[in-house]
C-alpha cells in the first residue's frame, strides 16, 4: 500500500487549527509506523493563490490537485453571521469540492465545514453530522440530508462529516486505523493524548447554548415540566393545567419545538441527571429518583440512549474532568 494522498482545502477565514490538525496527527502516525509503514502525503490546497485563515494567519497553499481524501475545515459561525453571504463568497471552494467528489474520491468536512458540503449538494440523501450547536441550522439548510447531531463522525458513500473541532482527531484516528492498522492508531492516540474511544458528542451538549425553540406556549409547558421532573408524566394532567385538549397540546408543542412534551421531559431529566452526576456525590439510585425514575435500570437505559454512556461511566469521565 502506497502513501495516502490527503489534501486539506484552505479558504479565507477557515480555522487554521483545523487546517493543520489532521496533517499533524497523520505526521505522528507516520513516525509511529516507521519507515516500513504506508505513510501519508499531505498538502494544503486552494483554488486561490493567497489564503488568510482565522486570526489573520496567512497560509502557504498549493494549487488544487488530485488527492485520495479532501478535507474541508470549518469556519467561524458566530451570532449575526450572514451564512448565505459567507457561503456565496466561497463559490470557488464549493465548486472545487463538487469537482473533487465527481471523481469518486473521498470528501471529509470538519465541524461546520459540512455547510460547504451541503452547498455543494454532497449531503443530499446522505447521513451527516456537524457541531451539535449548529446541527439544526445544517438540517434546515440541507433538508435532503439526514442530520445526526449526536454522532461524532458519519461516513455515507464516500462523504464523511464530523462534529466540532476536536472531532477532527476522531476522524484522523479512524483514517489511520484503516490505512496503517489499529495498532498504529492506538499508539498514535497515546502519543498525542487523544481519546480514541469516543462514540458520541451527546455528552457534550449544553442545551442552554442552543437556540431557543418555540413561542411562549411551549416555553410555559417546558417550564412546568422542568419544575416537576420527579412527577410521573401524565399528558391529560398536563393538558388540564393549560385548559386545552391533549390533542391541541401535542399539536401546538410539536409545531413550536419539533418534539413531543414527553421527549422534551426525558431530555430535561437527562440534563438534570448529568448536572447531578458532575457536581454531587449522590448515588445513581438517588439521582434516578430525583428525576422521576423509581427503577435505576430504566433510568440508566434512558441516560445511555441520550448520552452514549451509562451513568457510572459518565460520572467517572466528567466528574474527574470538572474536578
Amino acid at each position: 500500500m502506497g502513501a495516502l494522498r490527503v489534501g486539506v482545502l484552505a479558504y479565507p477565514g477557515c480555522f487554521a487549527s483545523e487546517v493543520f490538525g489532521v496533517p499533524d496527527l497523520l505526521t505522528m502516525a507516520a513516525h509511529v509506523a516507521g519507515p516500513s509503514g504506508p505513510g501519508y502525503e499531505v498538502s494544503i490546497v486552494s483554488p486561490r493563490r493567497r489564503v488568510v485563515a482565522s486570526g489573520g494567519v496567512a497560509l502557504a497553499v498549493a494549487p488544487m490537485r488530485e488527492v485520495d481524501v479532501l478535507v474541508v475545515p470549518g469556519f467561524e459561525l458566530g451570532p449575526g453571521l450572514d451564512v448565505d453571504a459567507r457561503l456565496a463568497s466561497l463559490a470557488m471552494e464549493i465548486a472545487a469540492i463538487r469537482a473533487h467528489a465527481a471523481t469518486g474520491a473521498a470528501v471529509v468536512s470538519i465541524c461546520v465545514g459540512a455547510f460547504l458540503l451541503g452547498e455543494a449538494g454532497l449531503l443530499d440523501q446522505r447521513r451527516a453530522t456537524t457541531a451539535w450547536l449548529f446541527a439544526g441550522e445544517l438540517a434546515r439548510r440541507s433538508p435532503e440530508a439526514d442530520v445526526r447531531p449526536e454522532q461524532l463522525v458519519v461516513t455515507d458513500t464516500g462523504v464523511t462529516t464530523t462534529a466540532a473541532f476536536s472531532a477532527m482527531y476522531d476522524f484522523a484516528l479512524g483514517l489511520i486505523r484503516r490505512h496503517s492498522g489499529p495498532g498504529v492508531a492506538r499508539a498514535t492516540a497515546r502519543v498525542a493524548l487523544v481519546d480514541d474511544a469516543r462514540s458520541s458528542q451527546a455528552p457534550y451538549v449544553d442545551s442552554r447554548l442552543l437556540p431557543q425553540a418555540g413561542n411562549e406556549f411551549s416555553r410555559r409547558v417546558m417550564r412546568r415540566l422542568d419544575q416537576n421532573l420527579a412527577v410521573r408524566y401524565d399528558l391529560a394532567d398536563l393538558a388540564d393545567a393549560f385548559n386545552i385538549s391533549t390533542r391541541t397540546l401535542l399539536r401546538r408543542f410539536s409545531q413550536e419545538t419539533g418534539q413531543s412534551p414527553l421527549e422534551y421531559l426525558r431530555s430535561s431529566r437527562v440534563r438534570r441527571a448529568r448536572h447531578l452526576l458532575e457536581t454531587t456525590d449522590r448515588t445513581i439510585a438517588a439521582i434516578s429518583a430525583t428525576v422521576g425514575y423509581r427503577d435505576p435500570g430504566t433510568f440508566a437505559a434512558l441516560f445511555a440512549k441520550h448520552t452514549g454512556r451509562r451513568p457510572s461511566d459518565y460520572r467517572a469521565t466528567f466528574r474527574q474532568t470538572r474536578a
